[in-house]
């Protein structure tokens, strides 16, 4: 393989997992939803795409650096991080949102004017959400890298 290319593998690989991820996600969401495009860059879901993501970064370096180097463990430690925001505080964020969206539709309509349209409600994910990402991330990564490598 070119050797350029391969230096660029850590990157674009899970580039790629987001992407496969997100398309994922649309075509689950279809049946319920209908298609569409703003769904490519929408929060929670299934399955968790920064989950999938922080899966296939940890697993890409745990490839090419090694799995006990001090690289994997950093990004081990910054993915455990991460995907607990996701289904921890995001996932209370969102629930915020709901309450709050419910509380402004009950005021009068010209207090209601003073506040958001609409809070975003889906901004975190279920730890079923999260799991599933995390496979998806780490299966597409191995799946790639060994058909590239």
């Amino acid at each position: 393989m070119n050797e350029t290319l391969h230096s660029w593998m850590p990157l674009w690989i899970p580039i790629i997992v987001v992407v496969v991820t997100q398309l994922i996600k649309i075509i689950i969401e279809i049946p319920q939803n209908g298609f569409q495009w703003r769904n490519m860059n929408s929060y929670g879901g299934m399955p968790s795409t920064h989950t999938a993501l922080c899966v296939s970064m940890t697993t890409m370096i745990g490839l090419t650096a090694g799995w006990s180097s001090p690289l994997f463990a950093l990004a081990s430690v910054v993915s455990i991080i991460t995907i607990r925001d996701a289904v921890g505080i995001r996932w209370e964020l969102g629930y915020h949102g709901q309450i709050l969206n419910h509380l402004i539709h009950l005021l009068p309509a010209e207090k209601r004017k003073t506040f958001p349209q609409h809070l975003i409600e889906r901004l975190g994910h279920t730890p079923l959400e999260a799991f599933a990402g995390g496979v998806v991330g780490a299966i597409l990564t191995i799946i790639i890298y060994a058909l590239v490598n």
